[in-house]
């Protein structure tokens, strides 16, 4: 008799809790003996709450935030593991329309290059007076938080000092933004195509210019619940493995975007869904274009843990001021992403796999073969400034980000 397991998963309604809604509707959990059941949920901050009461056991959630949960920055908190990704990409960063009227007039274009508009944006803010510009992410722990920074600092603009990041719901970016209430935010999809196609907005850059094969959300656990249920957690990611592979697939991605339809799931048209599954995006003004990798559900280990993951992360909430550096903090931030849960539910299935668990973010210019039967992929995995980051020196690291903060 084959042993059921019971598990209870939150998420938030945005294109990237697909693998979680085709583990449950194509029957993947089924045929794994899970009984899965989904909660959905508005707001990062009750994924969160729900995961520290145990009203879920896991949950689709934001990279960096099992992370700052176990550092002691986000309370109420749980102890977390991650032992799966569940994409890479997916993110974009919308401003209003006369946000980018007065890019376009500094030299942005509908390419939507992230040095090239970052800069346009940087003169922009030098000819403003008044009031700074205010842009929203979805939370201070999240990813989104965390590449705007990148990419603003890198063109130039100091994200404290030059604008205003305030913390917004996603579903609610695009009528803030129409209502004047922000100039811009980074968001998930389908809030891009939505503000664009639905409140005015333009696009200015993506995450997949910003870093290439970045990572987004996780599938985060209860440690505790994690601890006594491994054959659950086992089955959960083998299903959450055929249902990427599901997403991957071009002729799904019809289906799919029926799905996360439904008012059970994101509860928006389909076709605002589709655009990111295909990667051709509404960039304002009646333009398209098509983004290469735009969303990963599958490709390029997407669903593996990577501890330069983890620790990248870590590196911007020490280079953002919400944790000191040390060597402890460092140590719990590589220990969250468990590369090792993941191998020992998917290696009899042969799933082609990383060996190494870390790798040097932005070395890989080109797509790669790795491994010896060349079965996987990697990159390109660059920064859009030519960045690199080394897991094994995160000091210089952090050192280099403070000394281009401080102007040295």
């Amino acid at each position: 008799m084959t042993t059921r397991h019971a598990i209870t998963a939150g998420f938030v309604p945005l294109l990237d809790s697909a693998l979680l809604v085709v583990a449950k509707e194509k029957g993947f959990a089924e045929a794994e003996g899970v009984d899965l059941t989904l909660v959905r949920e508005r707001s990062w901050a009750s994924i969160r709450d729900r995961l520290a009461v145990s009203h879920v056991d896991v949950a689709h959630i934001l990279g960096p935030m099992p992370i700052a949960c176990n550092l002691g920055l986000s309370a109420p908190a749980p102890k977390m593991i991650v032992p799966m990704a569940l994409g890479l990409g997916g993110n974009a960063v919308t401003v209003s329309a006369a946000l980018w009227r007065a890019m376009a007039g500094e030299g942005a274009k509908d390419d939507l290059d992230a040095r090239g508009n970052g800069a346009a944006l940087r003169r922009v803010i030098g000819r403003r007076r008044g009031e700074p510009l205010r842009f929203g992410v979805v939370h201070p722990y999240s990813g989104h938080n965390y590449e705007l920074r990148y990419w603003l600092a890198a063109s130039g603009i100091d994200p404290d000092r030059d604008i205003e990041i305030v913390v917004l719901p996603p579903p609610d970016m695009g009528d803030a933004l129409a209502q004047g209430l922000i100039d811009g935010y980074c968001a998930g999809e389908p809030w891009n195509t939505f503000g664009v196609l639905e409140r005015g907005g333009h696009l200015a850059t993506v995450k997949a210019a910003i870093w290439k094969s970045s990572p987004e959300k996780v599938l985060g656990v209860n440690a505790r619940w994690a601890e006594s249920h491994p054959e659950a957690l086992a089955a959960l990611l083998v299903a959450l493995h055929r249902a990427s592979l599901w997403c991957a697939r071009p002729e799904n991605h019809g289906e799919l975007a029926q799905l996360l339809a439904r008012p059970a799931y994101v509860g928006r048209d389909a076709a605002l869904l589709l655009p990111a599954l295909s990667g051709t995006l509404p960039v304002g003004g009646g333009i398209v274009r098509q983004v290469g990798d735009f969303f990963v559900p599958h490709a390029k280990a997407a669903t593996f843990p990577w501890k330069s993951h983890a620790l990248w992360f870590y590196t911007q909430m020490v280079r953002w001021g919400q944790i000191a550096h040390t060597a402890g903090h460092r140590r719990i931030a590589a220990q969250t992403y468990r590369p090792d849960v993941y191998r020992a539910a998917l290696t009899a299935l042969g799933v082609a796999m990383p060996s190494a668990s870390a790798k040097v973010e932005g070395a890989l210019t080109v797509e790669t073969p790795v491994g010896s039967s060349g079965a996987l992929t990697l990159g390109p995995d660059g920064f859009f400034d030519g960045g690199r980051f080394d897991p094994d020196d995160v000091d210089a690291y952090i050192e280099m980000q403070a000394a281009r903060r401080s102007g040295d």
